[in-house]
């Protein structure tokens, strides 16, 4: 079995732009007597490698802890894509992935330097597709997220972003990316895995 994670290092991650860092800090440590080593840390749930639920943009949408499970563990499709995520890009996408996996076709990762435009996140809001997922801190355009969020968001589709996807070939894999479950929260982060089917 070969597993991949996908997950950045919590303490040196990426942030997005405005977004506090995660902090460590050591509170008992054995070398100075104490009985055990202890870390106590501070972040926020967007921080690093995390998911998105609706109610990041959507007042009245399910929290994290709301978001039933499945979405976050199936099989995913690992798709290409550097640029713009167009339109037509995300019906090729959805193709290619149909055409290897039906049930992978339902979580979408995309390995690249990718920006969702509307359209695209129209064309995945129509599908139904579980979970999207992406290299980035976020989906849509860095500068204005919030138009693409209210899309896949509404539809329900959770998003997965910050991943690291460098060393994954193209192909469809067994995704593993639950979440934390923090009560009432608009997001959290994961340890997420691909396993090669």
């Amino acid at each position: 079995m070969e597993i991949y994670d996908i997950t950045q290092e919590l303490f040196s991650c990426a942030v997005y732009p405005g977004d506090p860092s995660p902090v460590k800090e050591v509170k008992l440590r054995i070398d100075d007597g104490a009985v055990c080593n202890l870390t106590a840390f501070q972040m926020c749930a967007h921080n690093g490698t995390h998911v998105d639920a609706p109610y990041h943009f959507i007042n009245d949408g399910k929290t994290i802890d709301q978001v039933d499970l499945s979405r976050f563990i199936g099989y995913a499709y690992v798709a290409e894509h550097d640029g713009l995520l167009k339109k037509e890009d995300a019906e090729r996408i959805l193709s290619e992935a149909k055409a290897a996996d039906t049930e992978a076709a339902r979580r979408i990762l995309v390995k690249g330097d990718a920006t969702v435009t509307e359209e695209a996140a129209e064309v995945f809001a129509k599908e139904g597709i579980y979970l999207f997922g992406n290299e980035s801190q976020t989906v849509g355009p860095l500068d204005a997220p919030k138009n693409v969020h209210l899309i896949m968001l509404g539809a329900q589709i959770v998003l997965l972003e910050g991943i690291r996807l460098a060393d994954v070939p193209k192909g469809v894999y067994l995704l593993h990316s639950a979440p934390l479950n923090l009560g009432g929260c608009d997001g959290a982060p994961c340890r997420a895995t691909l396993i090669r089917k």
